[in-house]
């Protein structure tokens, strides 16, 4: 499903930005990688998912769960030939009866599933290789595999777009082009977002529809399908640095509240009453396979609010997490996405201003480092003299002042639009991300 992959990419990205393993990297990028090449549509909209099943053989009827991915081990070794075999076979645990650890249907007798059991240096040692040398047999052998692979007949693809799963897929590649530094993935965060806005929103009453596959669906949106694109255009703003983004944003989370908020309890409810067909509208609080829109609106919210120094946003936020108290004490397990809301609103959060031209090497190098640290709660803008900083100064009165310093970018860390001393070095600013006092 989209939705997987999208949660699971951010979670390795966030993985790697914290540890910097290239473990996690790596599995950030075959995911996206995935994601660009099978389920990304010709005008950018991202595809639902892939099924499960598909055809054992091309031209028989029979199928099975897994049929794709699975291999027997004699299948692997006439394959990759016997020195990438064994190497492979050991990594992977590649057993001639299969290595599911289990199988209730007996699909998967005598097949393997290529989940890595032992590492680089461990398959080396095995061996007597380099770890070099490990990693080129194991790329070389997943290479012939994913050939071989492309020739069996494919899962049936569910092409239908759906708005808040691409949004969140959307955040995934947006956050993929701030740690990957990559400027592919920001490209399939950007045809996204362009697709979902040409063909699933209505610009003249400023509403989205539900999903798309050969046209658009007459189904309105729900409230996850605003929270979700929500965070997605945020996320891209705070890469691209495009305020129409941003701008796209804020007019959505405007509709978000007119359609689906409590006022009395706070809180949103899934649909916008318009429909007489339902008789009772509720709100979802537990984040599932899907976080709840709550969770995510309500950390919306407090972006939106310590972006822009806006209050309204931020009680607005407050009222949210009010509503679902009882159930966060209850069953916190159960809200963990509302749970880094509340974590937002109960910390000060960081607004990291870059003042610099756009495109300047010194200013990307800027914001480079501020993406290669994991700051949980942070806000990141680029002031760059012209519309984009007129936008914010319109709403912010500290962002009049904020300049670079004698010509060179120059970076603010604030809290409230309360700032430490602005820096030109890329150690100091290192020391302030990481709240250390610069060296004297």
């Amino acid at each position: 499903m989209l939705y997987d992959q999208a949660q699971l990419a951010i979670a390795y990205l966030d993985a790697f930005r914290i540890t910097r393993d290239p473990r996690f990297e790596k599995t950030a990028r075959d995911i996206l990688d995935y994601v660009r090449r099978d389920m990304t549509g010709k005008e950018g909209g991202f595809y639902s998912a892939e099924d499960a099943d598909s055809l054992i053989e091309k031209g028989k009827p029979d199928h099975a769960e897994g049929a794709f991915y699975v291999w027997a081990k004699e299948e692997i070794d006439q394959l990759l030939g016997p020195e990438r075999a064994k190497v492979f076979d050991y990594h992977f645990g590649v057993e001639k009866n299969g290595n599911a650890p289990e199988d209730p249907q007996g699909e998967f007798k005598n097949k393997n599933i290529s989940i890595q059991r032992q590492s680089v240096a461990e398959s080396a040692k095995k061996f007597g290789l380099t770890e070099e040398k490990t990693q080129l047999l194991l790329a070389e052998s997943r290479k012939v595999l994913f050939d071989a692979r492309a020739k069996r007949p494919r899962p049936q693809l569910d092409d239908k777009i759906v708005t808040a799963w691409n949004g969140l897929m959307i955040s995934a590649f947006a956050r993929a082009g701030q740690v990957l530094d990559d400027p592919a993935y920001l490209h399939a965060a950007n045809d996204a977002a362009e697709f979902l806005k040409q063909k699933l929103y209505r610009a003249d009453t400023n509403t989205l529809q539900r999903s798309y596959r050969q046209g658009a669906s007459d189904v309105n949106g729900f409230a996850g399908d605003y929270a979700f694109l929500i965070q997605g255009l945020l996320d891209l703003y705070e890469t691209s640095f495009d305020v129409s983004r941003l701008e796209w944003a804020m007019k959505l989370q405007k509709r978000q509240d007119e359609l689906f908020a409590d006022q009395k309890q706070g809180g949103y409810f899934t649909t916008s009453g318009a429909d007489a067909n339902v008789l009772l509208r509720m709100k979802e609080a537990d984040d599932m396979a899907e976080p709840s829109p709550n969770s995510i609106a309500a950390l919306n919210l407090l972006r939106l609010a310590y972006m822009l120094d806006n209050s309204e946003w931020r009680e607005q936020a407050e009222n949210t997490l009010r509503a679902f108290a009882a159930q966060l004490e209850q069953a916190p397990s159960s809200m963990p996405q509302m749970l880094v809301a509340l974590d937002w609103a109960r910390s000060k959060a960081k607004q990291i201003v870059i003042a610099g031209k756009p495109g300047d090497t010194a200013t990307a190098a800027m914001v480079h480092e501020v993406n290669s640290h994991f700051v949980p709660h942070r806000i990141l803008i680029l002031a760059d003299g012209g519309a984009g900083q007129k936008f914010f100064a319109d709403r912010v009165e500290f962002m009049k002042s904020v300049a670079p310093i004698d010509g060179q970018s120059t970076a603010y860390v604030c809290e409230n639009f309360v700032c430490q001393l602005p820096t030109t070095e890329l150690p100091v600013l290192a020391n302030l991300l990481a709240e250390k006092k610069p060296a004297q």
